[in-house]
């Protein structure tokens, strides 16, 4: 049985992490699945991975990035230098042990999720092996990050892309082959009746994801429909600033920050939510989009986020908002929230929108390029 080898950051919170537990998960049966992790930021994957796989860190090092901007915003100086002086080291030995570890790999094939990964796979990769680049991040207009990306995949043998729009950039701007493969959802073991006064949005709270957004268009949804709810899943650097636009506007009693929470326990809120809410201001795929269409629950989002205008089909199963109206998303939100009977069709046609990125469906496409 061939080997295969994906290469990762952590394994903590993340959407490429939750690629890399599904991709290794749906390989287990045609191959040895190693995944090799440069940092054990918490004690387990924080997605459930097959006990067939196997599990590498190659240290118990943290990235301090955190500490380091706390440190300097406070003004903590003999601190900030010391954290800094930190993650030299950390950047140091991350590159030393990837290297290292890609040097000796006796694997028959191995998939980068990372740029850097990919030129040291490139460089330092056993000559026989299958090198493969796995690009989820999209350059959103930025030449300077395509270009670094189309840089450090020279010395690969495929790339795979996981947008048809990332695909078509690429294809023409890279050395090793592209090949489009979309992330899989997983099938969910119960699906939304779509009765409960639920929203929800899933995702990291930092600026790009729009969050203070979605609060500005809840605040005229509750106007409207005040005993609906908002649920927000995720944590991060945003967090503060979205419970001060909560207390402004005060929404304290109908806005419920659920922080970060595993792949189960989001099933759970999905499975009891009538509306999706996206206003990611970039969004390479959006396998949260995905997610909640796989518990029949429509979405509504800006059409910013490359990966939405994706896989929505406008007035199908859910909406896209233009040049990001905060006042036309409300208005939708509020025309689902009003209108049972159209909500539960885009829910339905959410459903069969889902099915094609069913395990199945993807694996087939990874198994074709790694035979």
């Amino acid at each position: 049985m061939k080997k295969v080898t994906i290469l990762a950051l952590h394994l903590g919170y993340g959407g490429i992490e939750r690629a890399i537990t599904d991709l290794a998960n749906s390989l287990v049966n045609d191959y040895i699945v190693e995944v090799v992790s440069t940092y054990k930021v918490y004690d387990e994957p924080v997605n459930k991975l097959d006990r067939r796989v196997l599990v590498t860190y190659l240290s118990d090092l943290k990235p301090n990035k955190k500490e380091f901007k706390s440190a300097l915003k406070r003004l903590r100086l003999i601190s900030a230098f010391r954290e800094g002086i930190k993650s030299i080291k950390i950047l140091k030995l991350k590159k030393s042990l990837m290297i290292d570890f890609i040097k000796g790999c006796d694997s028959d094939i191995i998939i980068s999720t990372r740029d850097i990964h990919n030129t040291w796979l490139g460089l330092y990769g056993k000559e026989n092996v299958l090198k493969i680049g796995w690009e989820h991040n999209h350059h959103h207009g930025n030449m300077k990050y395509a270009n670094k990306i189309i840089k450090s995949c020279e010395n690969l043998d495929y790339f795979v892309l996981v947008s048809k729009d990332l695909t078509e950039f690429y294809k023409t701007r890279v050395k090793p082959k592209c090949i489009y493969i979309p992330n899989l959802v997983s099938k969910a073991d119960k699906v939304s009746d779509l009765k409960s006064k639920n929203i929800v949005s899933v995702g990291r709270l930092s600026k790009e994801k729009g969050f203070i957004d979605l609060i500005d268009v809840f605040a005229l949804v509750h106007m409207v429909c005040p005993d609906w709810k908002l649920n927000i899943v995720g944590d991060g650097e945003e967090k503060d600033k979205i419970i001060s636009r909560i207390d402004k506007y005060g929404l304290s009693d109908s806005v419920v920050m659920h922080g970060f929470l595993d792949k189960e326990n989001v099933g759970r809120i999905l499975s009891r939510s009538s509306i999706y809410v996206m206003t990611s201001f970039t969004e390479s795929f959006g396998i949260v989009l995905l997610e909640a269409f796989s518990y029949g629950v429509p979405s509504v989002a800006f059409d910013s986020a490359e990966g939405a205008n994706e896989i929505i089909t406008n007035n199908w199963d859910g909406y896209l908002i233009k040049d990001r109206n905060i006042e036309e998303m409300a208005k939708r939100i509020c025309r689902m929230i009003q209108n049972y009977g159209r909500r539960y069709v885009m829910g339905q046609n959410a459903l069969d929108k889902a099915n094609k990125y069913s395990l199945e469906e993807v694996k087939e496409k990874w198994i074709k390029i790694l035979k």
